[in-house]
């Protein structure tokens, strides 16, 4: 590896178990956890070899002494898909909250938008 790699994005949730679980249902696998007992700070999910972290807004405070926001619209996750319109209608089955529906953009894809049980944004994105 050279000075960077595997590179993941982390997820501030308030909570984590519910927000793993939703994104278990649409297939990322839980590759880390901590602490091993109980209610969990921090998870990691890995779908297709993109990596996901989520992590309890106070256990980052606590322990990092950082100041994380978790509430609004702060990042995205991408999904590409198929058949957008299936995957946006799966998404909203296993709990996530719609936001606009399938539409087309630039001419040459089809995406629609959700929010997950925790508040972040997924882009579902098929090409056209």
């Amino acid at each position: 590896m050279g000075l960077f790699g595997r590179p993941q994005v982390v997820l501030f949730c308030q909570d984590v178990e519910r927000a793993g679980r939703f994104y278990q249902e649409l297939g990322f696998a839980e590759v880390f956890r901590t602490p091993a007992e109980g209610p969990p700070i921090h998870l990691d999910l890995v779908l297709d070899g993109y990596r996901i972290g989520l992590a309890t807004e106070e256990s980052t405070r606590r322990d990092h002494g950082l100041d994380p926001v978790a509430a609004g619209q702060r990042a995205a996750v991408i999904l590409w898909t198929a058949d957008t319109p299936a995957a946006y209608k799966r998404l909203q089955e296993v709990g996530a909250t719609p936001v606009k529906g399938p539409r087309p953009w630039l001419g040459r894809l089809l995406i629609a938008w959700v929010e997950d049980p925790a508040g972040h944004l997924i882009q579902v994105v098929q090409t056209t």
